[in-house]
């Protein structure tokens, strides 16, 4: 009788989850690993969106006479903003990923099915195509916008 490994999620690794057999692509171990990533790059960017906000509440909001201050501050204002908003449409594609991993399909290209591969997903954890479905993807896009 075999006894199937139990791992302590928390406690894994990229090199374990790459250690792991191709036989058990997105298995409950992995799916759990990956899960966990993303919920704590989401509690993150939460985090950071509450900071910001605090921030901006937090300023002073008595004119500015300088032209060259008030201008920094605006500039570092709009550099805050852009950031935040990359974080929001990220935390978009976080909450798709976890909406994927609860219907079984994380891990998978949304075009062709093929395993996505671990080594994409631990870089981009987002990921919903294959590299080469990517490429395919930008070389479309790159064609018709040059037309």
């Amino acid at each position: 009788m075999s006894k199937k490994k139990t791992f302590d999620v928390s406690k894994l690794t990229d090199q374990d989850i790459l250690g792991m057999p191709e036989t058990e692509y997105m298995n409950q171990t992995q799916l759990e690993y990956f899960k966990n990533r993303l919920l704590e790059a989401e509690q993150e960017i939460l985090e950071n969106a509450k900071k910001t906000t605090q921030a901006f509440q937090e300023q002073d909001t008595n004119y500015i006479a300088d032209p060259s201050d008030r201008a920094t501050l605006e500039e570092e204002y709009a550099l805050e903003l852009r950031t935040r908003d990359r974080e929001r449409k990220l935390l978009q594609k976080i909450r798709k990923a976890l909406t994927l991993i609860e219907s079984g399909s994380y891990g998978f290209c949304e075009d062709s099915g093929e395993p996505i591969g671990l080594k994409r997903l631990l870089a981009r954890p987002t990921a919903t195509l294959t590299i080469e479905a990517q490429e395919r993807r930008e070389e479309m896009q790159k064609h018709f916008a040059e037309e």
